[in-house]
């Protein structure tokens, strides 16, 4: 197994114990991202530029992993309100195309932070 660390400063650095993605020979987890400023470190405002920045990291880190979200396999999101869900279709035709990744969505009571939508995903390149 050969197994690498993903970092970028181009998404908000990990709060946690954990890392922004994990490479295994051709496949890459990233991590889950939430609407958080990569240079501020600061939540944005609403769900439409939550949504929207949570994509805007998830391709900042398939970038740094040699990759974009065309090679996305699986995403999954979570929402405080499933009742966003409509506008997480909306935003998403905004950075993935067809044939889309298979997805989950997942209500959930509360996300670090105080997010509205966290998404993670599963990347293979080459």
């Amino acid at each position: 197994m050969n197994k690498s660390i993903i970092q970028t400063a181009d998404a908000p650095a990990a709060i946690g114990t954990y890392s922004q993605a994990v490479r295994v020979d051709l496949t890459v987890y990233m991590s889950g991202q939430i609407g958080l400023d990569p240079t501020s470190m600061q939540m944005v405002d609403g769900i439409d530029a939550q949504i929207h920045q949570v994509f805007k990291n998830l391709a900042a880190v398939a970038t740094a992993a040699g990759g974009s979200l065309a090679d996305v396999v699986k995403l999954n999101v979570f929402l405080t309100d499933l009742g966003h869900f409509p506008k997480v279709n909306e935003i998403m035709a905004d950075y993935f195309s067809q044939p889309y990744p298979a997805r989950a969505a997942v209500g959930v009571s509360a996300l670090p932070r105080d997010a509205l939508v966290e998404a993670d995903a599963v990347m293979v390149t080459g």
